[in-house]
């Protein structure tokens, strides 16, 4: 009777057990999916500058300001686009993108040198791969929490994998080839976990902060202020001006004036003009400050172009300079190229670590299913439908956020009829191989002698190298 009862107890079945651990397994497996994909996109959106130049090779470049084309450009824009706006702006090549652009909420114009309006800027692909990275293409309010929640979960990962292997700083510099590709796996995850650990690290706080600072100002707000969120906002971000003005056009030719003379080492990334035709309109400009991590500093002046005050980023409380510094902190921003290739190569580790992670878990398995496809497909499917919606974007104008979810999706259907692992993940790298040099080849049938300019050569010599690289290693990998 006794052993009756405890069979039919539902609890102590193994079925039970068995499909826990197979939830288990699947949670492991789609957290580890999106852990992936935030590192990859994260690693490209490294070069978002790079690659908006890429989309558009054609745009004239320059690295010099002129004042009265500026100014000329704002009124030709405001006369073109009268529609209503909240913000208008013009970026400067100090932004580190050698062009001009005046734009408001809606649109953006290139500037031509005389001042008159160019081409309408477009970068679907860059601004896709970005919206990845940061929202995983769900709303924004929503797609920031989400990210960064992952950004926690990476820090936490860290620390548990340097607790749960003591010998991981003694194996970070073994590397075993052959047999099943366990070893490797291994040899590689730990190498690239401790090597990179601190900058791992970092872009986990940074990334998680971006998402979660709705929480914190939350808890400060409780903790110091009684509740009140915009007294914690106006500590960490100087408020903005309180004006009543008669309306005009802005003067910010006068305003450029003011910051060479009395900030003549500062680059300006760009200007912001705030409630335009409107009393209350002010002129915002985001200053680069040479060896400084912190953003910008900020300068802000009145309709007619007269100085307000500086918003105190560069010498402000530590606070406020640690918090206007994240950005270039997760993004790589602060040393030029060299910054970026470091970030790159660091990203492309932490993204490795995600792979190999479950590389390791699947080898240890003592079951093959369906997963054993359906990762490697994620892993390597993942790079070859980004490239294919980059080609597609060359000629066509597609939903380039669906594209890519319902190309995975595809994906993973084809792979679940596959019979060979190995093989197929050799299929899935000369795909890549193929599309990328289909990608190049079309971009430069497409833009002509524009294929040949610095902001285009500067990414496909790399696309293409890598495609060769990709090719040579598979047809060694399928040979038998």
């Amino acid at each position: 009777m006794k052993n009756s009862d405890q069979s039919a107890n539902p609890v102590n079945t193994p079925s039970i057990s068995k499909r826990s651990l197979s939830a288990h397994a699947w949670l492991g497996l789609f957290v580890s999916a999106f852990m992936y994909i935030i590192c990859l996109s994260g690693t490209l959106a490294v070069f978002h500058q790079e690659l908006e130049r890429w989309e558009q090779p054609q745009i004239p470049e320059t690295t010099e300001v002129d004042i009265q084309a500026i100014d000329k450009a704002y009124d030709n824009f405001v006369a073109a686009y009268p529609e209503e706006t909240e913000h208008m702006y013009v970026v400067f090549p100090g932004s580190g993108i050698p062009r001009v652009v005046v734009e408001n909420d809606h649109v953006a114009h290139f500037v031509n040198p005389d001042g008159s309006l160019g081409e309408v800027e477009q970068s679907n692909w860059t601004k896709m791969l970005v919206d990845l990275h940061l929202y995983l293409h769900l709303p924004k309010s929503f797609g920031m929490i989400v990210v960064s929640a992952f950004g926690a979960l990476l820090c936490a990962l860290i620390l548990s994998g340097f607790l749960a292997h003591p010998r991981i700083i003694k194996d970070a510099f073994r590397f075993r080839r052959g047999g099943t590709g366990l070893q490797e796996n291994i040899d590689l995850h730990n190498r690239f976990s401790v090597w990179a650990a601190p900058f791992h690290i970092m872009i986990g706080v940074t990334g998680a902060y971006f998402g979660l600072t709705t929480v914190l100002i939350g808890l400060a707000s409780q903790a110091f202020y009684g509740g009140g969120n915009q007294a914690v906002m106006d500590a960490l971000f100087t408020p903005e001006p309180v004006l009543e003005q008669p309306l005009q056009r802005p003067q910010i030719g006068r305003a450029m004036e003011y910051i060479s003379q009395h900030n003549p080492e500062g680059s300006p990334l760009f200007l912001t003009v705030h409630e335009p035709d409107t009393p209350g309109q002010f002129i915002e400009f985001f200053v680069k400050q040479p060896g400084r991590l912190i953003y910008s500093e900020n300068y802000r002046f009145d309709v007619q172009g007269n100085f307000i005050e500086t918003a105190g980023y560069r010498d402000g409380e530590t606070a406020k300079q640690v918090i206007y510094s994240m950005y270039r902190l997760h993004f790589g921003e602060f040393a030029g190229n060299a910054s970026k290739l470091l970030y790159f190569v660091l990203g492309m580790m932490l993204t490795v670590v995600s792979a190999t992670g479950i590389n390791i878990w699947l080898n240890k398995r003592k079951t093959t299913d369906v997963i054993n496809l359906w990762w490697p497909t994620f892993v390597w499917g993942t790079p070859l439908i980004l490239s294919v919606s980059a080609l597609l974007n060359l000629f066509i104008h597609v939903r380039l956020d669906l594209f890519i979810w319902l190309g995975l999706v595809v994906a993973l259907a084809i792979a679940a009829r596959q019979q060979n692992v190995q093989l197929w993940v050799v299929r899935l790298k000369q795909a890549l191989a193929v599309s990328l040099l289909a990608l190049v080849a079309a971009y430069t049938a497409k833009s002509g002698i524009a294929a040949f300019n610095i902001a285009a050569l500067q990414l496909n010599i790399p696309l293409a190298l890598f495609a060769i690289y990709l090719l040579l290693k598979g047809g060694r990998q399928a040979r038998p």
